[in-house]
């Protein structure tokens, strides 16, 4: 018996009228159709709605879900708080697979027949994802984005169900798309980002755009990075390495201050003490071995864990 691909996407989205017909195209040309779209329209004022009610027309699969304007784009805990607006209308249960889709993306026509694929080979992947590349505005190249491997990407998370609802799904705060796969790894799973030419996909939103600029954006991943739990020790040196990057010293500045001064002024941290001590742990272990080596060794040290949680699925 093969198989059952049934893959729920959910996607939140706000005025994304420049990128949206290329998202859905690429998704309505994919080799292995979903089950069920969800797309949150959480308050545009461009011409989102009207894109979504045409192709909703054409495509059986697309069910939109519109949310009052809030007055703004809100990143971290409002993209969050629109995809449970989504995922609530269905039951998850019903899929096998869940991923957050965002709806500035295009993707390659295999691209989540492949990543079932991958999935359906190692059950311990919990979640993957492909790499993102962006257009460099001057020449119209492609070039790919920054991002760890042992991360599935923010923009496409892709999950297996179970996985999903073991970690008990995203935290509503900055940071969500870090949390999620360190509590997988912490479980057992395997979490990761694939860089497969067949996988990689274009991000169409210019890599680094802010409404608020990048001042703003390093100080909230700042925030973000202590409330998550990261040791001031590893992001020092995540700031030391960032330093040359654009733009030089602001971009690195930006990001300490933003943690030092959440770690001032007693702001509130992840509440699970125990994954803060598994995730030091790990990046502590990066620092000492390399992000590879550390990545593979916990992934060897949970295989125990994750199959006693799952005794169907340990090999003989």
């Amino acid at each position: 018996m093969s198989p059952s691909r049934r893959y729920l996407l959910v996607s939140p989205c706000r005025d994304e009228a420049s990128y949206l017909r290329r998202t859905l195209d690429s998704v309505a040309a994919q080799s292995v159709q979903p089950a069920a779209w969800v797309v949150v329209d959480d308050g545009s004022t461009d011409e989102t709605p009207t894109i979504l009610q045409d192709y909703a027309g054409r495509l059986p699969y697309l069910h939109v879900v519109r949310r009052t304007d809030r007055g703004r784009r809100q990143v971290g805990p409002g993209v969050i708080e629109a995809f449970y607006a989504g995922l609530e209308t269905v039951r998850m249960e019903d899929f096998d697979y869940l991923c957050k889709l965002d709806m500035d993306l295009d993707l390659p026509p295999r691209y989540f027949e492949l990543l079932m694929q991958r999935m359906e080979n190692d059950p311990r992947i919990g979640t993957t994802s492909g790499k993102p590349w962006f257009v460099v505005p001057q020449g119209g190249t492609l070039k790919p984005e920054i991002c760890g491997d042992e991360m599935s990407v923010g923009m496409t998370k892709f999950y297996r169900v179970a996985c999903f609802q073991e970690i008990g799904g995203f935290v509503r705060q900055v940071m969500w798309d870090g949390i999620d796969c360190h509590r997988a790894r912490m479980l057992g799973w395997i979490a990761e980002s694939v860089d497969r030419e067949a996988l990689r996909f274009v991000h169409l939103r210019p890599q680094g755009a802010s409404q608020k600029g990048i001042w703003t954006g390093r100080l909230r991943a700042g925030f973000g990075q202590y409330f998550m739990g990261t040791s001031l020790l590893y992001y020092l040196a995540v700031a030391v390495y960032h330093l040359p990057a654009y733009p030089v010293l602001i971009g690195s500045t930006a990001m300490l201050w933003g943690y030092l001064r959440s770690w001032l002024k007693g702001m509130p941290r992840y509440e699970d003490r125990e994954f803060r001590q598994f995730l030091q742990r790990y990046q502590h272990a990066c620092l000492r071995m390399g992000k590879r080596a550390a990545t593979a060794r916990v992934n060897a040290e949970r295989a125990g864990l994750w199959y006693a949680s799952h005794p169907a699925l340990k090999p003989e």
